[in-house]
C-alpha cells in the first residue's frame, strides 16, 4: 500500500507542529522517522494512521483520500513504545483483540480467530506463552506480543512509536534485527518513529530526517550519512566535529591558517566546515592541514578520542586517533579531513 502525505500542515493550539510536510511512501518499504524530540515525527506518523486531522493537506492511501477516514477504516496496524496491551486479557486474547471488536459482518470465526493468533505467536517466537499475561512476560516479549497484535488484522500500513524505547540496549539490538526479518517475509509498508540513529541506519530502507516540524532529508541510510544536505543533519547523523572557517578565492582558511582543502563551488565568506572525528588523517608536518592542541585524551575500545583546541583555544573539535598514539595534554597534532562538507554561514 503506496501512503502519501501531501503539503500536510498541523497546528495544535495554532502552535504548528507540521510546516506543509510531503512525503511518498512506497509499498513495502520500511521508512524511519527519525529526528529529536519536538520535531513532528510523531505527529506525522499520528496523522498517517487516523490519530490526528491534518489542519491543511491530505493523506493518501493508495489513490484514495484517507485525511477524513478513522483508524478502523483506514485498517492500520499500531505498536506504541509502552505496548498498550490489556493487562486483565492472555498473550492470545491480547493478539486477537482487533479481530475480536471488527463489526459483526466483517469478523472471523471465534475458532478462526484463535488460529490466526496462535499462528502469529509462533511467528513472532512466542509459541506457548499464550496462556500468560503481560504481566509475566519481559518488555522485549510484550512488544512482540503487540506486533503480533498489531499484525494480526492484516493492516495495509503497521505503524511503530518509538517501538524499542522503552528496552534495554542489547533487547534493543535483538529486537532490531527481528523487526528487519519480519519486514522482509511479511512486506508490509512500515513506518516506524525513532530518535535513534543507530535503529534508523540500521533498519530503515530510507530515513525521513526531521527538525522542527519539517523535513530536513530524505534518503536510505548510506546516503543521510554519507552526503548529509545541511548542518542539522551531519550534526544529528552519526558523530561530526564542526569548525567555522573563511573562504577566500576557494581556498578554505582557518585561523589564518590555509588548511589545504578546497571549497568547491561553495562562496567566499565565513562558513563552517564539518567532518567526521574517525575519517582524518594524521599529518607529521604542519603546513596545508589543520593543527591543535591536545585538550583532553580519552580510550574509545579500541582507538582514542582526542580533543583538540583549534586556533587558540577559540575553538574544539574531536578526532579519533590510534589508541597507541603519543597523545597527551599541550601536545600539538596536526591532521587533514578525509571527507568533509562545508556549509556556507547564514546571513
Amino acid at each position: 500500500m503506496d501512503v502519501r502525505a501531501v503539503d500536510v500542515r498541523k497546528e495544535f493550539d495554532r502552535f504548528p507542529a507540521l510546516h506543509n510536510v510531503s512525503l511518498d511512501i512506497g509499498s513495502g518499504e520500511l521508512i524511519a522517522l527519525l529526528g529529536p524530540s519536538g520535531s513532528g515525527k510523531t505527529t506525522l506518523l499520528r496523522l498517517i494512521a487516523g490519530l490526528e486531522t491534518p489542519t491543511e493537506g491530505t493523506v493518501f492511501f493508495g489513490d484514495e483520500d484517507a485525511s477524513q477516514k478513522t483508524v478502523q477504516e483506514r485498517n492500520v496496524g499500531f505498536v506504541f513504545q509502552h505496548y498498550a496491551l490489556f493487562r486483565h486479557m492472555t498473550v492470545l486474547d491480547n493478539v486477537g483483540f482487533g479481530l475480536k471488536v471488527r463489526p459483526s459482518s466483517d469478523r472471523p470465526a471465534k475458532g478462526e480467530i484463535r488460529r490466526r493468533a496462535l499462528e502469529l505467536l509462533d511467528f513472532v517466537q512466542l509459541g506457548g506463552l499464550e496462556k500468560r499475561y503481560p504481566t509475566q512476560l519481559s518488555g522485549g516479549q510484550r512488544q512482540r506480543v503487540a506486533l503480533a497484535r498489531a499484525m494480526a488484522i492484516e493492516p495495509r500500513v503497521l505503524l511503530l512509536d518509538e517501538p524499542f524505547g522503552a528496552l534495554d540496549a542489547q533487547v534493543r539490538k535483538e529486537l532490531r534485527r527481528w523487526l528487519r526479518e519480519i519486514h522482509d517475509k511479511t512486506g508490509y509498508t512500515t513506518v516506524f518513529v525513532t530518535h535513534d540513529q543507530d535503529e534508523a541506519l540500521e533498519l530503515a530502507d530510507r530515513v525521513v530526517v526531521m527538525s522542527q516540524g519539517r523535513i530536513e532529508q530524505i534518503g536510505t541510510p548510506d546516503e543521510v550519512y554519507d552526503r548529509p544536505n545541511s548542518p542539522f543533519v551531519y550534526g544529528f547523523i552519526g558523530e561530526s566535529s564542526a569548525l567555522p572557517v573563511r573562504i577566500e578565492n576557494g581556498v578554505v582558511w582557518c585561523a589564518d591558517r590555509n588548511i589545504g582543502l578546497s571549497a568547491g563551488d561553495v562562496p567566499d565568506g565565513e562558513a563552517t566546515l564539518f567532518f567526521r572525528p574517525h575519517d582524518v588523517e594524521l599529518i607529521e608536518s604542519s603546513g596545508g592541514c589543520i593543527v591543535g592542541t591536545v585538550a583532553a585524551s580519552r580510550r574509545a575500545a579500541g582507538t582514542r578520542r582526542v580533543e583538540l583546541e583549534i586556533g587558540g583555544g577559540r575553538d574544539r573539535v574531536e578526532i579519533e586517533v590510534p589508541a597507541d598514539h603519543p597523545s597527551a595534554e599541550k601536545s600539538r597534532v596536526a591532521f587533514k579531513p578525509k571527507h568533509w562538507k562545508l556549509f556556507p554561514a547564514k546571513p
